[in-house]
């Protein structure tokens, strides 16, 4: 469903990805882990357009979407969960959730996406506490709250692929839990996911397959499992 072959990106002249190469299968979870500056956001953000690519290709359902503006992105059917939320906080819960439906009301795309209101009743279902606060300010939510908004706005868009990034950053461990119970769901429904996470051992617990990044590149893959009993990914990021 996702593929990115060759990627290379970066910040002005500094070069973070090189050459980074993926697939994640349709109705799969994929999770891409490693230290903090392994260019596992970079790689999230080239993919859905919110820095240019300089080299490489990226393909959705086999569309090839590199560089591509992000709005166009969103508009082929691809949902980006960002690192740190960026909720609109002077915007009700309920304005944000149909935000993140806007390019299926504006835009249009090649195939339905099926029923809005039905989405937003879902979304709200899947997230209950954002059904009690959906006429509440977004900013005055919790980091908590923000987060499950930050998820629930991206499902809006009805994705082929969601990419969800450090989903529990800043999170107590019984919001983290939360968190990792609804991808569970979320998963269970069949839903294609890249994930990028600093807990590893939660990451590789809901996945089906990994990535291991360094410096800008793929140094290791396997199975979750398979990663899981690796002793270089015990001693570097299960804290064994």
């Amino acid at each position: 469903m996702l593929e990115i072959e060759g990627l290379e990106a970066g910040y002005g002249p500094v070069r973070v990805l090189h050459g980074i190469s993926l697939k994640v299968p349709k109705g799969r979870v994929v999770t891409l882990i490693g230290a903090n500056g392994a260019g596992k956001s970079t790689t999230l953000r080239a993919v859905s357009g919110m820095i240019q690519p300089t080299a490489g290709q990226v393909r959705l359902a086999g569309k090839n979407i590199t560089g591509l503006p992000a709005h166009r992105v969103a508009q082929a059917g691809l949902a980006h969960s960002p690192e740190g939320r960026r909720i609109f906080p002077n915007q009700s819960v309920r304005d944000n959730l149909i935000l993140g439906a806007y390019t299926r009301l504006t835009f249009g795309h090649s195939r339905p996406r099926g029923d809005i209101s039905g989405d937003f009743e879902r979304a709200l279902d899947l997230f209950p506490r954002l059904r009690e606060r959906q006429y509440q300010l977004a900013g005055t939510l919790s980091g908590g709250e923000q987060q499950m908004l930050a998820m629930a706005r991206a499902l809006m868009l009805n994705p082929d692929v969601l990419l969800l990034d450090e989903p529990s950053l800043g999170l107590a461990p019984v919001l983290v839990e939360e968190v990792f119970h609804i991808i569970r769901r979320l998963k269970s429904e069949g839903i294609t996911m890249l994930l990028v996470e600093q807990f590893a051992h939660a990451a590789l617990a809901v996945a089906d397959y990994g990535f291991v990044m360094e410096n800008g590149r793929i140094v290791l893959e396997g199975s979750a499992t398979e990663l899981q009993r690796d002793e270089q990914v015990k001693s570097a990021y299960l804290g064994h």
